[in-house]
């Protein structure tokens, strides 16, 4: 369940999106029906639109910024024995890389915010999150803490969950650890509000310390892949609020994922 929830979501990605649409588009150029060659010229403009909208700097700005506008930068200071939950991202492992030159950029900017929370309290708790992947025989969750070892944290103040998938699964891990007690929730801005659901939905009183913050306004005609990037992950952001708000409706549980 898992993995097919990952895959139909990449379905409606702008990359994954226009290589479909281009792929029918060719499909559909080889019959020989007008109304089919019709569907294909459709199918190439959509293509077209979206690639061009997708890497235009207004429509990326607008779709990231209207995420990452909704919670502020936390400057907040913490009661003594906090906890500090950083949700995970990715690294890749590679022979002679420190844990810090390991993490991807958004994994290094999110564990660079939760050390800076970690340090607006007194012997706060830092909490690190990720599974392998699959792909990699070493959880993501552990290359966090040897990451934050690196960069000073106490081990012992480091408490990790290699299990988690999804930010789902990461919330009900902490919940078993913490139960209802107020924490700072460290992500990238644009995923903070779709976490901020997650976390609230199952009665945890998360404070909202976002970072990795991507809107980026640039000249109209410019179009780039970090703009198109910054699409994508806002639209998965969406694409992710839409499912929880459906669910909200009909007042489904937020469940785990099945493994």
């Amino acid at each position: 369940m898992f993995w097919f929830k990952k895959l139909l979501s990449q379905l409606v990605m702008p990359i994954p999106l226009t290589v479909l649409l281009l792929l029918l588009a060719a499909l559909l150029w080889r019959s020989q029906g007008q109304w089919l060659l019709k569907l294909g010229k459709v199918s190439l403009s959509l293509a077209i639109a979206v690639l061009f909208l997708c890497s235009q700097s207004q429509v990326s700005y607008w779709l990231s910024d209207s995420l990452e506008s909704r919670f502020l930068p936390n400057n907040q200071n913490m009661a003594q024995g906090c906890v500090v939950m950083v949700l995970g991202s990715s690294n890749t492992e590679k022979p002679g890389l420190t844990a810090v030159q390991q993490l991807s950029a958004t994994a290094l900017a999110r564990l660079s915010e939760g050390i800076r929370q970690l340090r607006l309290g007194q012997q706060c708790t830092l909490v690190v999150s990720g599974y392998s992947g699959g792909i990699q025989p070493t959880p993501h969750a552990s290359i966090m803490a040897n990451a934050a070892i690196e960069l000073g944290v106490n081990p012992a103040n480091i408490i990790k969950f290699d299990q988690p998938k999804d930010t789902i699964e990461e919330a009900y891990a902490l919940q078993q650890l913490i139960g209802s007690q107020p924490f700072k929730l460290v992500t990238s801005a644009t995923h903070m509000p779709r976490a901020m659901m997650i976390f609230t939905q199952i009665g945890m009183q998360p404070q909202a310390a976002p970072t990795d913050f991507i809107a980026r306004q640039s000249f109209w005609w410019r179009l780039d892949a970090d703009q198109l990037l910054a699409s994508q992950r806002a639209i998965h952001e969406y694409v992710g609020m839409l499912w929880l708000n459906i669910k909200f409706i009909l007042h489904a549980p937020i469940a785990k994922e099945t493994r």
